[in-house]
């Protein structure tokens, strides 16, 4: 497994009865032209949904598609991403 370099430019997360944890992370990848957001969602803080997107504009399909790839292997990199959300609802609160 390739070690893949992230620069997290922004996080945030939310948390509501109604809605469980809300957060985003706005990143970009080393070698990869565009930036990417992602969305995670969580009813209680244990099982997370995502969404990967663009960041600002749509870039190579295939960057975003092996990004997915990789988040859906390397549970460290995706456990990063929570987290980095996560640290930024401890300080809301």
């Amino acid at each position: 497994m390739a070690v893949i370099n992230i620069n997290v430019l922004e996080a945030s997360m939310t948390y509501s009865k109604e809605d469980g944890y809300v957060g985003k992370v706005h990143f970009g990848v080393e070698g990869h032209v565009n930036e990417y957001e992602i969305a995670l969602h969580s009813k209680k803080g244990k099982e997370w949904g995502y969404g990967l997107f663009f960041l600002h504009e749509s870039g190579k399909e295939e960057e975003l598609l092996a990004l997915e790839d990789l988040l859906e292997e390397d549970d460290e990199l995706f456990d990063f991403l929570v987290e980095t959300a996560k640290e930024k609802l401890e300080k809301a609160e």
